[in-house]
């Protein structure tokens, strides 16, 4: 969020989001149980080839918070998806930027070759085109399971840039025409911010997408997904159980009902499970080292998770 924003907004009130079972006037808090392992997401590690000024999870070519995960961690968690029944049928790549680390085609051959689909949320720079032979040898053989979702912050150059970094618009659109040129499935995801209404930002994505001949529909939400703005520094409300009725949504819409994200920390010996992939760092939300021990309810006691899931609607595996 721009920092003129930040100045209308009241900062959060430091009594809220403290207590795991309560809010801070005492009515108990919103909690969510997983119901069935839909997506499995993997960070891949917090570097990244760009450093935005809003990256949620501080993503820059210099922090390695969450170190590379490699091929050997993450298959012990595709077998233990077999082996237990999970039902899962989506592996999610985040990062930073998957396409920085040296296994993330190696991750992509196993998790297609067990039937499973893959998405990658990418910047479409050079990281991903430095892998670009490798990545057609992957679509020719299981395109159909393969989406690449390409993130633009914004229909403007002036505005992604600012978000992104100077000379990011024009790499990101070549490599969003290479995959869409090279029959790959694609994605893109943007943002809301600067107080524009939905309606006008897909018109404003409609129009990039006509003047470039980039055939994706902006008005089709899993063509374009269009994610709200998050700044734990800002005032959210609290979510109680009664808040669900009020809202006329469910836990079950949640994303922490549906997903899990594997994360490995620096200087940690093994990979850890967390709740969701907004909240990498919280330890609060690490659920324990396997997909079983993560089979437990999640307490919403971060302002992600009401400004993000409940009140936004979003949803990080939205396709």
């Amino acid at each position: 969020m721009h920092d003129a924003a930040i100045t209308k907004t009241p900062l959060l009130d430091p009594r809220k989001f403290r207590d795991p079972e309560v809010i801070a006037n005492g009515e108990l808090r919103a909690r969510v149980r997983l119901k069935r392992l839909d997506t499995l997401w993997f960070n891949t590690g917090t570097l990244c080839n760009l450093a935005c000024r809003n990256c949620y999870i501080e993503s820059s070519p210099r922090n390695d918070a969450l170190v590379y995960l490699s091929h050997a961690e993450v298959r012990p968690y595709l077998e233990e998806i077999e082996r237990e029944g999970c039902g899962t049928q989506l592996i999610g790549f985040s990062g930073g930027e998957p396409f920085m680390n040296p296994d993330l085609p190696a991750m992509l051959e196993e998790v297609l070759a067990r039937g499973l689909e893959a998405l990658v949320l990418t910047n479409a720079m050079k990281p991903m085109m430095k892998v670009g032979t490798r990545l057609l040898d992957i679509r020719s053989r299981h395109g159909d399971r393969l989406t690449i979702r390409v993130s633009i912050d914004h229909y403007t150059q002036g505005l992604h840039e600012l978000e992104r970094g100077p000379k990011s618009w024009g790499p990101t659109l070549a490599g969003l025409r290479w995959l869409i040129d090279n029959g790959f499935i694609v994605k893109l995801a943007g943002r809301l911010f600067c107080g524009e209404p939905e309606a006008a930002v897909r018109e404003g994505f409609a129009r990039l997408f006509e003047r470039e001949e980039i055939q994706l529909d902006a008005h089709d939400p899993t063509a374009l997904v269009l994610f709200p703005e998050m700044d734990a520094r800002l005032d959210v409300p609290e979510i109680t159980e009664a808040c669900w009725a009020k809202l006329g949504t469910s836990p079950e819409a949640m994303m922490c009902a549906s997903s899990r994200m594997v994360v490995k920390r620096k200087g940690a010996k093994q990979p850890a499970v967390v709740a969701c992939t907004l909240l990498p760092y919280d330890l609060r939300f690490q659920l324990g080292h396997t997909l079983m021990e993560s089979i437990v309810e999640v307490r919403l006691n971060h302002p992600h998770c009401a400004k993000f899931c409940v009140l936004g609607g979003a949803s990080c595996s939205t396709q």
